[in-house]
């Protein structure tokens, strides 16, 4: 976007820090776009949030590649933004290098552990809130075969599979699970088209409801679903207005909550692993005017007897982060 290549321009960066106060806090959006209407979105609304509260303003980036990361973080707080949040596991190496470089301004990244003693860490248990989404699929399914398209193919996206899946078992023992994922690259991420054609493959071999976590490529599944006439399960927004009596539920990570509560903390922004997860209000899944009429009541205590039984211990959902392994697939 031109305003990210403005701001990492020397002269408009020294306009900036000129003009601005010091202490405004920032937000770095990953790739895909602020308004991906995912994961980027979601950090988007959480900002928009605080500045409704307080009145404050913000500085904002979107990355247009990995390049830009380094760069972007130290601009920023050369020119006094604090703290400084940034979306996405992708700032973790970036960050291990920056924040020693600036031990006056706090950092705050989503989905990835930095320890330094000015970084927060906001981790998720994707896992619980994918678990709950499995439990609906399999309730809604009548061919007792689902299938997960997730962005890229890497261990945290796992998570989600790992956590769908344990779900989906544990209502369908014998139901199948098919699973691809977009590929290997950050452009995983905002492939849209295809998002659809994997759609259209899984829809091909039985699936008939398919839960997306792929960012903005996601977007592409959930319009094939509904082309198909299947069942979509969106994610870390809410999903569910995309394509209203679509779309089964959004697994829901508050990753709004994290960016407002660092923005609300501000310059006295606890470092240190902060866990959001089911019991918190870290990971849900997404009830509406747009999706309740695909929710029966025994789905509903379906879902509450899950939260129950996982906030309570009594069932534990694997994190796949743990060891790698899904023993559900």
């Amino acid at each position: 976007m031109t305003l990210m290549k403005s701001l990492l321009s020397g002269a408009a960066m020294t306009a900036l820090s000129a003009g601005a106060a010091l202490a405004d806090p920032a937000l770095i959006f990953d790739l895909g776009g602020k308004f991906d209407k995912s994961f980027n979105e979601a950090a988007y609304m959480g900002a928009q949030r605080w500045v409704e509260e307080t009145g404050g303003s913000y500085r904002e980036l979107e990355m247009q590649s990995e390049a830009q990361r380094e760069q972007a973080l130290r601009r920023l707080a050369e020119s006094g933004s604090n703290p400084i949040v940034m979306t996405g596991f992708a700032f973790g190496d970036v960050l291990s290098q920056v924040a020693g470089d600036y031990p006056d301004t706090k950092f705050a990244i989503i989905d990835m552990v930095v320890e330094a003693p000015n970084v927060q860490s906001v981790v998720f248990t994707e896992e619980q809130g994918s678990y709950l989404a499995g439990v609906m699929a399999a309730m809604a399914s009548e061919s007792d075969t689902v299938g997960f398209i997730g962005g890229m193919d890497i261990p945290l996206i796992h998570k989600f599979e790992c956590g769908f899946a344990q779900g989906f078992k544990s209502v369908k023992p014998e139901g199948q699970v098919l699973i691809n994922y977009t590929g290997t690259t950050p452009a995983a991420w905002n492939d849209p088209v295809k998002g659809g054609e994997l759609a259209r493959a899984q829809i091909s071999q039985g699936a008939d409801v398919i839960y997306a976590a792929a960012g903005g490529t996601g977007i592409g599944v959930l319009q094939a679903a509904a082309d198909e006439g299947i069942l979509s399960i969106g994610v870390d927004s809410n999903q569910n207005m995309l394509h209203p009596g679509k779309v089964l539920t959004s697994m829901v990570k508050q990753v709004d909550n994290a960016v407002y509560d660092a923005f609300m903390a501000g310059t006295d922004l606890e470092p240190g692993i902060k866990v959001m997860d089911l019991e918190a209000g870290g990971v849900d899944v997404a009830i509406d005017e747009n999706n309740q009429e695909l929710i029966t009541p025994e789905m509903q205590a379906a879902v509450d007897e899950a939260k129950a039984a996982i906030t309570s211990g009594e069932v534990e959902v694997h994190d796949y982060m743990t060891d790698n392994t899904c023993p559900a697939t």
